[in-house]
């Protein structure tokens, strides 16, 4: 496609075949051995979380029943139920800037797309690694708070369906007009209120990203029929950014969105704790407390929370005693409580049975808030104070977790010891660490989701 130029109108280059040729053109100068090395260990952890999920979560057993097409799942709907099993747990990778989790948007894209043959390993490795770098780039522009643009959204969702797109074009080998259709497509798809989550009493919270995996398979499909999407999808007077946001990128927002050198998605984290990751800060804060104070001499706990932390709050005598396990895990307070009481917040300890655990909810009842006005991207600063025996003591966030190898490895061992397999994690562990050198044989079959028996 010329450079500066739509090939298909001769008009200039739109926002979408802009962004196209920068992303391709990073892929043509080649992934840098640590991006490919941190690709695969999230493919690794998203691999394992899934696993865990689907062995272990009654809702995750029931998706692919809910799809089923005389036992054969069509692509798209493979990737909404592997990228379902990614996130189920709220233990999936994030990046806190954007605030988005790339991996479990973009690799079930990129596994239903390989599963139509042809897909190298190093396929999928470049697919994850180009649609995560998308995906970061699309919410750390909008710099996302508690208020004001992208508030609202689920950003996973809302950007996902064209990450996911890129994904499954990358893994189809698709030219770059194609998937600049397949942009077009991802668009006329796109959603992701954030009611889901800022509501109380429903499940479908852990299911958002789904969606966007699913719309982006089904647009690079469309896309490779020949379906020709909307080349302005992104810029045009009804594009995606004027819809969504109100306005179009100003000159810096464009700037680092077409960067052709840039790997944003290389600050994203492995969640340590399989909760909603503003509420981590506060986790470590809480750990910390009790192992100097003990929770046998609280009295008061008093929370600090900005407007993004405070909407994990809210409404508060529900999140103080959450009905659902998907609201515990987006409950400031709940999770503050359930720390205090057992220190370790792990799939084993966090689990249905702690929403009805009166130690915690007794604990939950002595929890004061206080809001405070500043609210930047990224993580708040999760201050906690405690007060008992006539003493107080402070521990403020954040968090940053551990992201060696090593600990990445633990996980995913713990994430296959938690669904009975855990004889199986060593062979899963090299099958991902050899995807640059092989096919995706092994790993689809380790992502199988076909339902072989009703759960």
């Amino acid at each position: 496609m010329p450079s500066g130029r739509d090939a298909m109108d001769g008009m200039p280059a739109t926002l979408s075949t802009q962004l196209i040729d920068a992303l391709f053109a990073q892929r043509r100068a080649g992934i840098p051995a640590a991006i490919r090395r941190k690709t695969r260990l999230h493919i690794a952890d998203n691999l394992a979380i899934a696993t865990a999920a689907r062995e272990t979560s009654a809702l995750a057993r029931q998706l692919p029943w809910s799809f089923q097409t005389g036992g054969q799942l069509a692509p798209a709907m493979v990737a909404f139920v592997m990228s379902a099993y990614g996130h189920i747990l709220d233990f999936d990778d994030i990046h806190d800037f954007a605030r988005v989790h790339p991996t479990a948007v973009t690799l079930p894209a990129a596994l239903a797309a390989a599963r139509a043959g042809g897909a190298s390993g190093a396929d999928v490795v470049d697919a994850v690694a180009l649609s995560n770098e998308l995906l970061c780039r699309l919410g750390s522009i909008w710099r996302p708070i508690g208020r004001g643009p992208g508030s609202d959204w689920f950003l996973s969702q809302l950007f996902g369906y064209f990450a996911a797109a890129l994904s499954a074009c990358i893994v189809l080998r698709m030219n770059a007009e194609n998937t600049r259709s397949a942009l077009g497509l991802a668009y006329m798809q796109a959603a992701g209120g954030k009611e889901a989550g800022f509501g109380v009493g429903g499940n479908a919270r852990a299911i958002y990203p789904a969606f966007a995996s699913m719309g982006g398979v089904n647009a690079a499909l469309l896309a490779l029929a020949g379906v020709v999407g909307p080349p302005t999808a992104l810029d045009g007077a009804a594009g995606f950014f004027p819809l969504y946001f109100g306005r179009n990128l100003d000159s810096a927002q464009r700037a680092q969105l077409l960067r052709a050198d840039a790997w944003m998605w290389s600050d994203t984290c492995i969640k340590p704790w399989p909760s909603c990751r503003i509420s981590h800060p506060y986790v470590y804060a809480a750990q910390r407390l009790r192992e100097d104070m003990g929770r046998d001499r609280i009295e008061r706990i008093v929370i600090s929370v900005n407007g993004s932390a405070a909407k994990l709050c809210a409404p508060l005598a529900q999140r103080l005693r959450p009905q659902t396990l998907q609201d515990a895990k987006y409950s400031i307070p709940f999770m503050v409580a359930f720390t205090l009481v057992h220190g370790e917040v792990s799939l084993n300890t966090l689990t249905d049975a702690s929403l009805h655990d009166a130690h915690v909810l007794d604990m939950a009842q002595r929890i004061e808030l206080v809001q405070v006005d500043t609210d930047e991207p990224g993580l708040p600063p999760a201050a906690i104070t405690l007060y008992g025996g006539g003493a107080s003591r402070t521990v403020a966030g954040p968090f940053n977790p551990p992201d060696s190898e090593d600990a990445v490895r633990t996980k995913f061992r713990s994430c296959f010891d938690f669904a009975g397999l855990g004889a199986s994690a060593h062979a899963a562990w090299i099958a991902v660490d050899a995807l640059d050198q092989g096919g995706v044989g092994d790993l689809l079959e380790l992502m199988r989701v076909e339902p072989v028996g009703q759960s």
